[in-house]
Formats: structure tokens, sequence, C-alpha cells
């Protein structure tokens, strides 16, 4: 009996997800506020700097190989190719002086992320994850799980330079854009990693900085 070909018909572009979402804009020494969209990313969890926490290597070495595994299922099996977007965090601790001023990252909670398309379903994530066992029996995926984070209105800011001198920044949201403008603070400080450290002076890397926030009456 003859076998019957099936052809599926791969795009011939790669959607770039951060450009079809306006909150992935931010101009230096301007914060602004947007309306962020409910988006869908794979995420790990996380305690302790960054820097040195063994974890956090364990976060990225995970997170990517599933980032990638789902993309080219994407464009293999669906015809659609997309850019595995920019890395996130989201950033925590029980005192926010340990971001602005204390700068304790021993006391740092995160979630590192990477977005992935709306199309895309648990299922196609499960499979990936699968994929990925198979050729690295190793690697923990199941600590990658799918979030959706509905951020809705936040403060941002593009920052330009280290890592280590986000604190004013930060402190001059937190202190004066906010109360200035009748809001108040919620949800978990988000970094957008625009630069690739790996690639890019400290003096250049460009960050997007934001931070959910609400009115003030919509708290009381």
């Amino acid at each position: 009996m003859p076998t019957r070909e099936v052809t599926v018909t791969t795009s011939t572009t790669r959607t770039d997800l951060t450009r079809t979402v306006d909150s992935y804009r931010a101009r230096r020494g301007e914060i602004r506020l947007v309306e962020v969209p409910p988006l869908r990313y794979l995420a790990v969890d996380g305690h302790g700097d960054p820097n040195s926490a063994p974890e956090y290597a364990t976060a990225l070495g995970v997170l990517y190989p599933v980032a990638y595994a789902l993309k080219f299922a994407s464009r293999d099996r669906l015809g659609r190719d997309y850019v595995v977007p920019p890395l996130e965090g989201l950033w925590s601790a029980e005192d926010l002086t340990a971001f602005t001023t204390r700068r304790d990252k021993s006391a740092w909670d995160w979630t590192m992320m990477l977005m992935t398309p709306g199309w895309l379903t648990d299922e196609h994530v499960a499979a990936a994850r699968a994929a990925v066992v198979a050729r690295k029996p190793a690697l923990p995926v199941q600590l990658v799980r799918v979030d959706l984070l509905d951020e809705g209105l936040c403060a941002q800011t593009l920052r330009v330079g280290s890592f280590e001198d986000e604190g004013p920044v930060l402190a001059d949201l937190h202190h004066r854009f906010v109360p200035e403008h009748g809001l108040e603070l919620t949800g978990r400080h988000h970094e957008i990693y625009l630069s690739d450290p790996r690639r890019t002076a400290p003096d250049r890397l460009r960050t997007i900085l934001r931070q959910p926030v609400r009115r003030a009456h919509e708290g009381s």
C-alpha cells in the first residue's frame, strides 16, 4: 500500500513576540504607565543570590532547553516559527530595601521566565519536556511549569547599565513616581533582560524594570 507524504508548510518568517506587545517598549530615563496583557511563560522558582546560588544556574540550564524544544516543535509541526524571547525575572523579598538600598541578594526570591506564544498549549509544553528528557535524562525538567501572568497596570522604565546600579532607579520608582501618581505597589518586581550579559559590557546592559501598581483608591 503506497504511503502518502504529509508536508507541513513552514513559515518563512519568525515572529518576534516582544514586538507584538507594547509593554515590551521602554525608554531610558522615562517612567511610564503601561497596561500589560495576560501572558504565558515557562517559569522556574528559586531563592538567593543569582550570582552564586546553584539553583539559579539550574533554573537557566533547564528553562532554555525546554524553550528551544518548544520553538522547534512549533516550527516543524505547526509551521509557526518564533524568536525565543529574552529572559525575564520576577523578584521579591520580605523587605523591599533588599532591592533598593541594602541590595541583599541572599534575601531575594525569584522566578525566572521565558514567554511562550499563545498558540502553544500545555500539551505542547509537556511534549517539549519529554523531548528534552529523551536527550538529557539528568535535567530536572519537572521544575519548569507554565504560568499565566496577568499584571495589568504597571510602571516601567528602561535601565542601561550594570545590574548592581539598579537600586537608585528602583528607589525613585517606589518612593517618588508611585506616590506622586496616586499609586500603590502590588505584585512582584519584574525585570526583562534585553541584553545578553555574556556578550555585553556591564555599562551597556539594557533592562526593562517593571513594577505592577494599582490606583490608591482601588486598594481601600
